[in-house]
C-alpha cells in the first residue's frame, strides 16, 4: 500500500460492512502509519482496481490488523486469506509472535471469516478507548 492508493482503498473500507472509519481514518494518518510500518499494508488489484485491502502493522512486540476488506464481487476466492497470510509472515519475519485484530461484536460475517481461518475469539479482555 501506497499514499496513492488511500483514496481508492478509503472508498473499499468505507463501502464494506463491518470496516468502521473514524477521523483517525485520513490520508494523513494512514501515511504516518505506513512510514512507521512499511512494506506491511497491503492492496489487491483486479484489472487496475483495487479490491482488497488491509493495514497492517506492529510496535515492536505485537502486530496488527485493521480493515481487511475485499469487493463484494471478490470474495470467496482466498484473497482475504491470501492478504492476512501475507501480513503475518511479513510480521514474523520482523520478529512479532503474536497479532491482534479488532471485530466489531455485530460483524457476524467477519466473525465467521476470522474463525475459518484460525483466529481464536479472546473473551477475557475488553478494549477500551479514550478520544485525544
Amino acid at each position: 500500500m501506497t499514499p496513492a492508493d488511500f483514496s481508492e482503498v478509503l472508498a473499499l473500507w468505507a463501502a464494506t460492512e463491518g470496516v468502521g472509519l473514524n477521523e483517525s481514518d485520513t490520508p494523513e494518518n494512514l501515511a504516518t502509519y505506513l512510514q512507521r510500518n512499511p512494506g506491511f499494508s497491503l492492496v489487491a488489484r483486479d484489472a487496475g482496481r483495487v479490491v482488497g485491502a488491509v493495514l497492517c502493522g506492529h510496535e515492536g512486540r505485537r502486530g496488527y490488523l485493521h480493515h481487511l476488506a475485499v469487493a463484494q464481487d471478490q470474495r470467496g476466492l482466498g484473497l482475504g486469506r491470501q492478504l492476512v497470510d501475507t501480513c503475518l509472515a511479513e510480521l514474523k519475519r520482523a520478529g512479532i509472535t503474536r497479532c491482534n485484530i479488532f471485530v466489531f461484536a455485530d460483524n457476524d460475517e467477519g466473525m465467521a471469516f476470522w474463525r475459518h481461518t484460525g483466529w481464536a475469539l479472546r473473551d477475557d479482555v475488553r478494549m477500551m478507548q479514550k478520544q485525544l
